[in-house]
């Protein structure tokens, strides 16, 4: 029988890494996509040179090249990338056959969160030129990706204390052994050696308790000082960071990206600020779950004068009344006289003061103040049916507080009944660079770890390779092709002729230059 026989693994031949990359190869799109960015204005920095006149460093673009195909083909670490470097054609025709060390590959990365999210935003500013970024309708939500911190080295109080009575116990049992036995010298010997041991332990949970006192957290990480015990669903947690991500209706791409350590209540002002600054408008609606659903939030989108449209929560049932039909949703607000009607048709008045309550902010220890107004009736004392209006004794009447933004969750309540159609698209829009980045790229942890600047940095190329190529497959690859060129060669001659009007040049002459070729090709 015949097979079909492969070459001879000594036979000579000639070949040059150009033949061997197909012209549609998706390689080439990054190498000019790297190439049109203005990597010197992003502050990259480079590798370092030996001060003694060592070995050359490697140029920021290369090693940039190098990670978006990494993240693009689902490598992140430095030592698979590395391993690329030397076995796979693609990348050693990206990298001119360079083979950077594994070190300078993940030092790369770590020093230089900042300008990886500007290369981020220039997928995003790619986006907006070929009209793929609506601006019109948004989403925004968060997702907990795992950090190099186990559970074991997380720590609160409470973990701290119940070790510290472990130890104390333990100290005391060989205590008493010590006393029991004095003339068993191997015995004595023995437990001494476990005494200082757990003297040891002891020593390092009062370090972690002191910590924990003077940062003003209520937990610590040793692993990753800045990740944090979340609750990933349910009563699920895992040590992890919360990615806050802001896409576009209308091809899904990510607009903005944050890394916090904090649960989702406090981040949608930041979230809004920052696209009104991508889009450079306000006039979008932006669509929240109920974990986004905070007064002081919705006050920073008024200022912004965003429309937002964030699911209600439910009622907690600590807060609801004996008989539902008297929760304090059926009690009417009576914005002109400032009173509230409640079911029994009595009305209840403030003396109008405000009162500060606190509350606990989740991962401080500090107390967070809002300021309330309270509403009452004399009526209460008479009433027929405050058995079912409250649990609270009859003395001190049913008690309405309603705090400063009040208003403004009324507001949005009203807005997302009437355009419920609208925010069921939430889900759909926000979900899905989630699903491909943690499903089908399996990108579910943090690969970096020592703080959340580095993680910001993996995040950065997640979040770029991820609009890489939602870009690369929804646009006609000669359009790109001739628009990166085009952008590169720019690039290149305001900075060897024009340098001295680059600001003018790039203001006035490279939009009509660039419309010009997008109509050629369109």
């Amino acid at each position: 029988m015949k097979y079909i026989k492969g070459k001879n693994r000594n036979q000579i031949e000639f070949y040059c890494l150009e033949e061997l990359i197909d012209q549609d190869n998706e390689v080439r799109l990054i190498d000019l996509f790297v190439n049109s960015l203005p990597l010197s204005e992003y502050g990259f920095e480079e590798s370092k040179q030996n001060e003694q006149g060592g070995r050359p460093a490697y140029h920021a673009s290369d090693l940039l090249k190098l990670f978006i195909y990494g993240y693009l083909n689902r490598t992140r670490s430095s030592r698979g990338l590395e391993k690329e470097c030397i076995r796979n054609i693609e990348v050693k025709w990206l990298m001119h056959d360079l083979v950077p060390d594994h070190n300078t590959i993940s030092n790369f990365r770590r020093d230089n969160s900042k300008a990886i999210k500007k290369v981020f935003r220039a997928t995003v500013e790619l986006a907006k030129h070929f009209d793929l970024i609506g601006g019109k309708l948004l989403a925004g939500d968060g997702t907990k990706l795992r950090a190099q911190n186990s559970k074991k080295n997380n720590y609160n109080q409470k973990k701290i204390d119940r070790h510290l009575a472990y130890i104390d116990t333990k100290l005391e049992e060989y205590n008493v052994i010590l006393a029991q036995e004095d003339g068993d010298a191997k015995l004595n010997e023995k437990a001494q050696k476990k005494i200082e041991e757990h003297l040891l332990h002891k020593q390092k949970y009062q370090d972690l308790e002191k910590q924990l006192e003077e940062s003003g957290e209520v937990q610590i990480s040793t692993s990753d000082p800045d990740s944090r015990q979340l609750i990933i669903r349910n009563y699920i947690t895992e040590v992890a960071y919360n990615v806050q991500s802001t896409v576009d209706a209308k091809h899904n791409l990510a607009i903005d990206f944050d890394v916090t350590n904090e649960n989702d209540s406090k981040a949608m002002g930041k979230m809004l600020e920052n696209a009104v600054e991508v889009l450079g408008s306000n006039e979008f609606t932006a669509l929240f779950d109920k974990g986004y659903h905070t007064g002081s939030e919705f006050e920073k989108a008024n200022k912004l004068e965003v429309e937002v449209l964030v699911a209600v929560p439910d009622v907690p049932s600590s807060s609801m009344a004996p008989d539902p039909d008297y929760n304090v949703s059926e009690f009417k607000y009576n914005k002109e006289n400032n009173t509230y009607t409640c079911p029994q048709g009595e009305t209840l008045v403030s003396n109008g003061k405000w009162y500060q309550k606190s509350r606990n902010h989740e991962g401080r220890k500090k107390q967070e103040s809002i300021s309330i107004r309270q509403y009452k009736t004399a009526a209460c004392k008479t009433c027929a049916v405050y058995d079912r209006c409250t649990r609270t004794p009859k003395n001190r009447g049913r008690v309405i507080e309603r705090t400063a933004y009040a208003h403004l969750l009324e507001a949005n309540k009203q807005r997302t009944k009437e355009k419920y159609e609208i925010y069921k698209q939430r889900q759909a829009i926000v979900e899905h660079p989630f699903g491909i980045i943690k499903r089908q790229w399996d990108f579910s942890y943090i690969l970096t770890k020592r703080g959340k600047e580095r993680a910001a940095a993996d995040v950065g190329f997640i979040f770029s390779a991820f609009n890489l190529r939602r870009i690369f497959n929804i646009l006609d690859q000669n359009l790109l092709k001739v628009f990166l060129k085009t952008h590169a060669l720019f690039f290149i001659a305001i900075q060897s002729r024009f340098k001295l009007f680059r600001a003018n040049f790039t203001l006035i002459f490279y939009p009509i230059f660039q419309k010009y070729i997008s109509e050629i090709y369109l």
